[in-house]
C-alpha cells in the first residue's frame, strides 16, 4: 500500500470511535511549558515508545502527523495512564521533519522538557527540534525528569545498553526515551517539575492539581493548529509513503517477530548439523516468508550470529507485537523484560517448563529447528545442507460427509 503525500490543511478529525475533539478558539495560541511529550503518530498509531513518553512527561502529549486524532485517542484512553492532557495536530502523511521542527518551536519555546519516543520518527525529528530551540539533546534515554534545582536529568544508556551514563543540564532540554524503558501505568508528573501551563490566546492557565480524594479531570484530545514553517526550510519532500519490508524494517516497529535462542541449534536438533548463521539465515527468511520480521537472544547476537540490531530485550530492542514465537528461547528476565505484551505468544522448546512456554498462549513442546525446517519446506524457503528430518505435523483434517 502506498499514499502519495502532498501539503495541505488537514482539518479537525472525529477519531474512532470516539467524539470529535473541541478546536482551541480560532486565532488561538498554543503554548506550553513544564515537561511536555511529543508524539510523531502514522496512520493513526502511536510508535514504539509513545506511550511511554507521554507517562515521562506526566501525561501531558501533543501528538503530531498523519491520523494524529485517532492516536491521540488511543494514547488517552489507556487504562492507568498514560495521558491526561492531549493535544493533536494532523500534519498529514510522511514526515517532514525540518517543517515540523519548526512548526513547533513557538508551541514549546516555553517548555522545561521535551520528550520524544526514541522511534524512527522521535529519532529525527528530535535533533532537529532541539536545533530549532537551541537547546541540548539528551538522546537514548531510559529515565528522564527535572531536579529540583531546575536541570534535566537523564540517564542514558551505551554500548548496547551495557552501560548507563548520568547526564544533567540546564532546562530547557529535548530527550529522547528509548521504548520499554519504563511502565506506561501509573504516570506523575516529575516530583521536582514546576506546575504545568497552557497558555492559550496569550492567557497563561495552570493545571490545576485536584485535591486529596477528588478525581482527576480527564477532558478528551483537543485539536490544535500548528502555525506554518517559515519559507525556506530545507527538508525533504515526500512522494509517497511505502509499507516497511518486515526483513528490514526497525524490529521495535512489527507486528509480527519470529525469535531465535541458543535452542535453536541445539547440537541434538533438527539444526545442530548446520552453521548457526544459515540456521538464523533459515529462520530470517521463514520469517519473510510469513509477512514476518527474525529477532534473537542476546545470546545469539554476542555469538554473531545475527546482527545487534534484531536483539530483542532490555539491552536490545522492545516489542510489542501482535505475535511472537519463540523457537528454542528459554525466556530469560532480559529478554522478556522487551517483549513487551504481545496479544499472542507461542514458544517452541523441548521444556516444557521453561519460563518462555510457561508464559506462552500456545506452546510447542518439540525441537525448534526440526519444526523451523518442516516450516521451511511446507513454504518454499530452502533448507541448509546438513538439517534433519523435520518433526511430524499432523495434516489438516476436511469435514466428513456427513458434516
Amino acid at each position: 500500500m502506498t499514499e502519495t503525500a502532498t501539503p495541505s490543511t488537514t482539518a479537525p478529525v472525529t477519531p474512532a470511535g470516539g467524539v470529535a475533539a473541541a478546536p482551541l478558539v480560532a486565532g488561538s495560541a498554543l503554548a506550553l511549558s513544564g515537561t511536555v511529550a511529543v508524539v510523531v503518530a502514522r496512520g493513526g498509531q502511536v510508535p514504539p515508545g509513545g506511550a511511554e513518553a507521554a507517562a515521562e512527561a506526566g501525561g501531558r502529549v501533543l501528538v503530531v502527523g498523519s491520523g494524529a486524532a485517532e492516536a491521540a485517542e488511543a494514547l488517552h484512553q489507556v487504562a492507568g495512564g498514560p495521558a491526561s492532557e492531549v493535544w493533536w495536530a494532523d500534519t498529514g502523511p510522511g514526515l517532514r521533519a525540518g517543517a515540523l521542527a519548526a512548526s513547533l518551536t513557538p508551541p514549546l519555546a516555553g517548555a522545561d522538557l521535551v520528550v520524544l519516543p526514541a522511534s524512527a520518527d522521535g529519532r529525527d525529528l528530535a535533533p532537529r527540534l532541539a536545533a530549532r530551540l537551541d537547546v541540548p539533546l539528551l538522546a537514548g534515554a531510559v529515565a528522564v525528569g527535572l531536579t529540583e534545582d531546575g536541570q534535566a536529568r537523564a540517564e542514558l544508556s551505551r554500548v548496547d545498553g551495557r552501560l548507563l551514563v548520568t547526564a544533567m543540564c540546564a532546562a530547557p532540554a529535548v530527550a529522547t526515551l528509548l521504548p520499554g524503558a519504563r511502565s506506561v501505568h501509573d504516570a506523575a508528573a516529575p516530583a521536582a517539575a514546576p506546575p504545568a501551563e497552557v497558555a492559550v490566546g496569550g492567557a497563561v492557565q495552570p493545571t490545576r492539581t485536584p485535591d486529596v480524594g477528588e478525581p482527576a479531570a480527564t477532558p478528551g484530545p483537543v485539536a490544535v493548529t500548528l502555525p506554518d514553517a517559515p519559507v525556506g526550510v530545507v527538508d525533504v519532500e515526500v512522494v509517497e509513503v511505502l509499507e516497511p519490508d518486515p526483513a528490514t524494517m526497525d524490529l521495535g516497529e512489527a507486528p509480527r517477530v519470529l525469535g531465535g535462542g541458543a535452542g535453536l541449534v541445539a547440537r541434538a536438533g533438527g539444526l545442530g548439523g548446520v552453521p548457526p548463521e544459515a540456521a538464523f539465515e533459515l529462520l530470517a527468511g521463514v520469517a519473510a516468508a510469513l509477512g514476518a520480521s527474525a529477532g534473537a537472544t542476546r545470546v545469539v547476537t554476542d555469538a554473531g550470529w545475527m546482527g545487534y540490531d534484531r536483539q530483542i530485550g532490555t539491552t536490545g530492542i522492545a516489542l510489542d507485537p501482535e505475535l511472537y514465537i519463540a523457537f528454542g528461547v528459554s525466556g530469560a528476565s532480559q529478554h522478556t523484560g522487551g517483549l513487551g505484551a504481545p496479544r499472542h505468544l507461542v514458544s517452541v522448546n523441548t521444556d516444557p517448563s521453561c519460563p518462555m512456554t510457561a508464559m506462552a498462549d500456545l506452546g510447542l513442546v518439540t525441537d525448534a529447528g526440526a519444526l523451523l525446517v518442516e516450516l521451511a519446506r511446507r513454504l518454499g524457503v530452502p533448507v541448509p545442507a546438513g538439517a534433519a528430518g523435520a518433526v511430524a505435523v499432523p495434516e489438516p483434517r476436511g469435514e466428513s460427509a456427513d458434516g
